[in-house]
């Protein structure tokens, strides 16, 4: 008896953990939703951006890498006042672009510091979990306005609900390889749509994104996840994917009309691994 009922606390805890895995939907945070669509004030992601210029490393054909054994004391002081002073802002001032910029840029900037503070780690999902959980997602790190604020709280409750045109997921970075790349340049109003545009050309069009081996169509799973926001149907999926295609992939795609499998690569985007 007494390990039938160790059998079933452990069954509840596997299918707690896998659970725990699946992606969020996108339900709205209603007080996210203030704006002022006349003002022209912008924020200043100076010290962010040269962050990311020193500690991104592109690569043209494949996911770019991060340098985090390279990070100084100083530039992990500086990461954190940056953080620091983006909680400080009250968001509802300002315009929708502005406050799209900053949301992903606030996120991106805390899973970097995140990763820098734990480092070295095979994957972001050994961060801040259990033994039966997975990833810092759902914790509290961050605080806006008073409200106090998960990762998986700016990805799901604001930036998607608020911004329904799929575009969130090239622009949030996970630190995995899999995801869509992090940009080595910050987010602003001003390059917003042209940069979330080439990100997703960017990762369609890499082995990340979408590979065709023998007419067999595997597709990253962020599809399968956030299959709500590419119109929750493969011709849908199939459909956008061929808007962000190169010609070639385009064609091909054009000729199938199903998708054989998903995949992804937790691994961490650190350039030591990927440079070797």
């Amino acid at each position: 008896m007494r390990l039938y009922a160790l059998a079933l606390v452990a069954l509840s805890l596997v299918v707690s953990a896998t659970t725990t895995l699946a992606a969020p939907k996108a339900e709205l945070w209603p007080r996210w939703e203030t704006h002022d669509a006349e003002s022209t004030a912008t924020i200043d992601h100076g010290r962010y951006d040269a962050f990311l210029q020193k500690y991104v490393a592109p690569h043209e054909h494949g996911p770019n890498g991060v340098r985090y054994a390279q990070v100084s004391d100083a530039d992990r002081a500086s990461l954190g006042d940056y953080l620091e002073a983006m909680q400080q802002i009250d968001i509802a001032r300002y315009s929708r672009p502005v406050q799209r910029a900053y949301w992903i840029n606030l996120y991106n900037a805390k899973t970097l510091a995140l990763v820098v503070d734990n480092y070295p780690v095979d994957s972001i999902r050994d961060i801040g979990g259990g033994i039966f959980t997975s990833g810092p997602w759902k914790k509290k790190l961050l605080q806006v306005e008073g409200e106090k604020l998960s990762l998986n709280d700016i990805e799901h409750r604001i930036l998607r609900p608020i911004w329904h045109d799929g575009l969130t997921h090239y622009g949030v970075n996970c630190a995995s390889i899999s995801c869509p790349s992090l940009r080595a340049k910050a987010y602003t109003a001003d390059n917003l749509y042209a940069a979330l545009r080439a990100n997703a050309r960017d990762y369609v069009n890499s082995g990340e994104g979408v590979s065709i081996d023998d007419d067999e169509v595997t597709v990253s799973k962020l599809y399968d996840w956030y299959a709500a926001d590419f119109g929750n149907s493969t011709r849908s999926i199939v459909s956008h994917l061929r808007q962000y295609a190169n010609p070639g992939l385009s064609a091909r795609l054009d000729m199938l009309s199903r998708i054989d499998q998903y995949a992804y690569d937790w691994a961490l985007n650190d350039e030591a691994d990927l440079s070797e």
